[in-house]
C-alpha cells in the first residue's frame, strides 16, 4: 500500500511539473524580431516605412488579417484550422504515411498554429524532436490566443519571398496597396507563397507560381468563396513583376519619429494623406521654378488650429543629396527675419502702448552701435503701426521693441512656444525682432496656430475666465483631441482682442511694393499672413492663418547660401497661397467685443484724440488701449495775422495773433515724412523779431567746403578709396544724420566724421540734426572710383 501511494505521489508530482513546464513553455513575447518603422496617416493609410535593421521588410504586428487572404490561406494550408486544438491529427497521419511511402520528407502536416511556432523558433531543422516541440507549443498557443490572433501572428511573420515578411509588406511590395484592397487573385498568390517563397523571385518560376495560384483559385470557387465570373477574371490577372517601392510621402517626418523613440513601431499620425499628396505637389512645383534661381530647398507645414494636429508635413524638396534634401527644414533653426513682428505688435496692443495706427518713428537710428535699416534703405519719417507691420519696416519695429523691452519680449516668445532661444536675452538684444534670433518653422507656425486657437477658444465659455494658457503649445504629429488641459483664467500671454486686431491688420490685401500674384487669391479666401526675409537673402518665410488652419512656408538653401530674389514675398508667399487654395473652408475669426472698446482716435497720429485733432475716427481698442497716450502731435500754434510766421505774446499783441491747431512731427521725422506726404505742412518760421539768438543752434561742414573739388585715390589693391568728411555742431550731444545725393550714409554723435566713397562727378551732401536744422553742401569728385 505504501509503495502504491509512493508511486501515486511520484506520478502526481511528475504531472504537476509537466503542467507547470507546459504553462510556462511559451515565451511572453513569441517573436523577438526587429521591425520596420511604419508611419500612417490619421485614417491608417500608409505614408512611409523603413526597412527593419535585419534587412527585412517586416511590418509590426497588430493589423486585422484581410478576409480574402484569411479564406485563401486557411483553405490552402489548414482547412480544419477553426476546429483543431493547434494540431491536426489527420494531417499528421497523412504526412507520416506520405513520408514513409516516399522515403523522404515531402509533407510536414503542420497546422497554421504549428507554423507560427516554427517561425518563432527561426525555422529550426525539421527533426522528429523539433516536431514534438512544435506540437506541444502549438497546443499551448491555442490556450493563450484566439484563432484570429493566431492568424494575425502568422500573417505578420510568414515569408513572402526575398526580404519580404508579413502580409502587409507583401501587399505593398508586390501590389502597391494595402492588404484590405487585395483581389482574390492576389490573395491566392500570397497564400501559396509562404509554402515556397522562392517562387516570387523576379524572372524565375513565373509559370509555376501562376499554376499554384490558379489551382487555389479553382478550389476557392469550388468552396463557394466566389462565383465563376470572378474566377475567370481572377485567372486573367498577371503575376507581379519586380517589387514596388513603398510610399515616401513624409520622409523627413519618418526620420523624425525614429529619432524621437518610435523606431520599429507603427505610428499613426495626424497627417491627412490626401492633403499631404497635394501639398507635396505644390511644393515640388515651386521647387522646379525656384531652382532656376539656384534656390533648392523649401519646407511647408499645415496645422489644424483647433487641435494643433499637423495635417501636412513637407520637410524639404526632392533636391538631391548635393543640395541637402535629407535635411528636415521644418525642425531646422533658421534666422527669423521679420516673422516675429506680429507677436510684438499684438503684445504692444495688449499693453496699450500703441493703437492699431499709432505713428511710429521711421528715421535713421543708432542705438548703442546698432543701426537698423529698412529693406528698401528708405525712410518714411513716421508711419502708422499697422502699415509698418504689413510693409515689414525694420526701423519702427526696433523702436517698438525698445519701448516694449527686449527682455520682456524674450520671455513672451518662450511662453508662447519658442524654445530655440538658447542664449540670454542680452545676447539677442534689439536685433531679436529683425532675425537676430533663430527659430524653426515647426515652432513659429505653432505660435501663430496658438494665437488663433486662443482667439477661437475665447468664445467657448462664458464669464470672465475665458483663457487657458495651455492653448499655447507646439504642433503635434500624433493625433490629439481638441481639449486643452488646465484651468481657465482671466488672461493669457496675449489677449483675444490684441490677437484679433493683429490678424485684422495682417489680412490687409494692399501690400505696397510686393508681388501681385496673391491678389487673385485674396478675393476668394480671407487669411492673415506675414512674410519675413533674413539678412543676406538666406531665408524666405511666409506664415498664414485663418480660423481653421495655420500654414507655414520656408524657402532657401539648406547650406545658408543667399540668392537674389530670395525673399518671403517673392519666394515663399506664392507657395503659401497655393497651399491655402488646397484647404477647404473659409473660416474667419469672431470679434471679441467683450474686450474691445470704441473711442475717438486722431486720424493723423493714430492716438486717442484730443480737442486739437481736426479729424477723428471711431476705432475699437483693447482694454489697456483705453489708457494709451493721447495725440502728442497736434499742438496749439500762435501765428501772425497773415499766417506766414509764428509769433508769441512777447513779440506780438494778443489782438494781432491767431491760435490754430497744427500737426507737428519731430524735426527729423518731419524731414523724411514730407518727402512721402505732400500734404504735410511744416510750421511757419519764427518771425525774426521773435527769435532769441541764444537759442539758435547751428552746424557747419568742416570738410569738404562748399563747391570744393576733391580727389579720392584708389586703394593699393585697386578697390575704391574714401575721403573723411567732417562736421561741427554748436551742441555737443546732438546727432547728425548724413546723406549723400539723398541716400542716408550714417549718423554721428559727438565727433562728427564719416568716411565717404563717391564716384567722379558732382554730389550734394546733406546734414540734418535732431532739431531739424539742415545744411546742404555741393562738392565735386575728380577721381575715378
Amino acid at each position: 500500500m505504501k509503495a502504491f501511494m509512493h508511486k501515486y505521489r511520484y506520478a502526481g508530482l511528475t504531472i504537476a511539473v509537466f503542467l507547470i513546464g507546459y504553462y510556462f513553455s511559451l515565451p511572453t513575447t513569441l517573436f523577438q524580431n526587429s521591425y520596420s518603422t511604419i508611419i500612417e496617416d490619421r485614417n491608417n493609410k500608409l505614408l512611409g516605412a523603413t526597412i527593419a535593421p535585419d534587412g527585412q521588410w517586416r511590418f509590426p504586428e497588430g493589423r486585422t488579417v484581410p478576409e480574402k487572404f484569411k479564406t485563401a490561406i486557411v483553405l490552402f494550408e489548414d482547412k480544419r484550422f477553426y476546429n483543431h486544438p493547434g494540431v491536426d491529427i489527420r494531417a499528421l497521419a497523412r504526412a507520416m504515411r506520405q513520408n514513409l511511402t516516399s522515403g523522404k520528407i515531402i509533407s510536414g502536416g503542420s497546422t497554421l498554429t504549428m507554423q507560427v511556432i516554427r517561425l518563432s523558433r527561426k525555422n529550426k531543422s525539421r527533426t522528429f524532436y523539433e516536431k514534438i516541440i512544435e506540437v506541444l507549443l502549438a497546443t499551448r498557443l491555442e490556450f493563450r490566443a484566439s484563432k484570429e490572433e493566431i492568424l494575425q501572428l502568422y500573417s505578420a511573420h510568414a515569408p513572402f519571398g526575398g526580404n519580404v515578411v508579413g502580409i502587409e509588406a507583401a501587399c505593398w511590395r508586390y501590389f502597391g496597396r494595402e492588404a484590405a484592397e487585395l483581389s482574390w487573385a492576389e490573395a491566392a498568390l500570397l497564400a501559396v507563397l509562404p509554402n515556397n517563397p522562392a517562387l516570387i523571385h523576379p524572372g524565375k518560376n513565373r509559370q509555376q507560381l501562376k499554376i499554384k495560384r490558379d489551382r487555389l483559385l479553382e478550389r476557392l470557387m469550388t468552396a463557394g468563396a466566389f462565383d465563376s465570373l470572378t474566377y475567370e477574371l481572377s485567372l486573367s490577372e498577371p503575376i507581379p513583376d519586380n517589387p514596388m517601392p513603398l510610399p515616401r510621402l513624409v520622409p523627413h517626418l519618418l526620420d523624425r519619429v525614429i529619432k524621437e523613440g518610435y523606431k520599429g513601431k507603427r505610428v499613426v499620425t495626424s497627417i491627412d494623406k490626401s492633403l499631404q499628396e497635394r501639398i507635396n505637389a505644390v511644393v515640388q512645383y515651386h521647387h522646379t521654378n525656384l531652382s532656376g534661381n539656384r534656390i533648392f530647398n523649401a519646407a511647408a507645414l499645415v496645422v489644424d488650429v483647433k487641435t494643433g494636429n499637423t495635417l501636412a508635413y513637407v520637410g524639404n524638396t526632392a533636391a538631391g543629396a548635393e543640395h541637402n534634401e535629407a535635411v528636415d527644414i521644418v525642425m531646422a533653426r533658421r534666422s527669423t527675419g521679420s516673422i516675429l513682428k506680429p507677436i510684438l505688435f499684438a503684445a504692444l496692443l495688449d499693453e496699450g502702448k500703441i493703437l492699431q495706427a499709432t505713428l511710429q518713428p521711421d528715421v535713421p537710428t543708432l542705438i548703442n552701435g546698432f543701426a537698423p535699416q529698412n529693406f528698401t534703405k528708405a525712410y518714411d519719417g513716421a508711419v502708422p503701426a499697422n502699415q509698418a507691420l504689413i510693409r515689414s519696416l525694420n526701423v519702427p519695429a526696433v523702436h517698438q521693441l525698445r519701448d516694449y523691452r527686449y527682455e520682456k519680449f524674450y520671455e513672451l516668445l518662450r511662453h508662447t512656444g519658442i524654445t530655440t532661444l538658447t542664449q540670454p536675452a542680452d545676447h539677442y538684444g534689439l536685433s531679436m525682432i529683425l532675425g537676430g534670433a533663430e527659430a524653426s518653422l515647426w515652432e513659429i507656425t505653432g505660435v501663430y496656430a496658438s494665437m488663433a486657437r486662443t482667439l477661437n477658444n475665447f468664445f467657448e465659455v462664458p464669464g470672465s475666465n475665458r483663457y487657458n494658457k495651455n492653448d499655447f503649445h507646439s504642433p503635434t504629429y500624433i493625433q490629439r483631441d481638441s481639449s486643452a488641459h488646465g484651468t481657465r483664467e482671466a488672461s493669457s500671454w496675449l489677449s483675444a482682442a490684441a490677437i484679433y486686431q493683429t490678424f485684422d491688420v495682417l489680412q490687409e490685401v494692399y501690400r505696397p511694393g510686393e508681388q501681385t500674384g496673391w491678389r487673385m487669391f485674396s478675393s476668394s479666401k480671407k487669411i492673415a499672413w506675414k512674410t519675413g526675409t533674413s539678412h543676406g537673402l538666406r531665408d524666405g518665410w511666409a506664415i498664414g492663418v485663418n480660423g481653421r488652419y495655420a500654414v507655414g512656408v520656408w524657402v532657401g538653401n539648406a547650406d545658408g547660401e543667399g540668392r537674389p530674389g530670395l525673399t518671403g514675398t517673392e519666394s515663399a508667399s506664392p507657395i503659401l497661397f497655393d497651399i491655402f487654395g488646397q484647404l477647404s473652408g473659409d473660416q474667419w475669426f469672431s470679434v471679441p467685443h467683450n474686450e474691445l472698446h470704441e473711442v475717438d482716435v486722431c486720424s493723423r497720429s493714430g492716438m486717442r484724440a484730443t480737442e486739437l485733432c481736426e479729424s477723428k475716427v471711431k476705432q475699437l481698442v483693447t482694454t489697456n488701449g483705453l489708457q494709451s497716450g493721447t495725440c502728442k502731435y497736434h499742438q496749439r500754434v500762435h501765428l501772425s495775422l497773415d499766417r506766414k510766421f509764428r509769433v508769441h505774446t512777447d513779440c506780438e499783441s494778443l489782438t494781432r495773433l491767431l491760435t490754430e491747431p497744427w500737426f507737428v512731427l519731430p524735426p527729423v521725422q518731419a524731414y523724411y515724412y514730407k518727402t512721402k506726404n505732400i500734404s504735410y505742412k511744416e510750421l511757419p518760421p519764427m518771425r525774426s523779431d521773435c527769435v532769441n539768438p541764444a537759442t539758435v543752434t547751428t552746424m557747419d561742414v568742416i570738410y569738404p567746403r562748399s563747391n570744393a573739388r576733391i580727389f579720392i585715390p584708389r586703394q593699393l589693391d585697386g578697390t575704391p578709396g574714401s575721403a573723411l568728411f567732417e562736421a561741427a555742431h554748436r551742441q555737443p550731444g546732438v546727432v547728425i544724420y548724413w546723406h549723400l545725393d539723398g541716400n542716408f550714409l550714417a549718423s554721428t554723435r559727438g565727433t562728427h566724421r564719416v568716411a565717404v566713397t563717391a564716384n567722379a562727378g558732382k554730389h550734394q551732401l546733406t546734414l540734418v540734426d535732431d532739431a531739424g536744422n539742415i545744411v546742404e553742401q555741393v562738392f565735386s569728385v575728380v577721381s575715378e572710383n
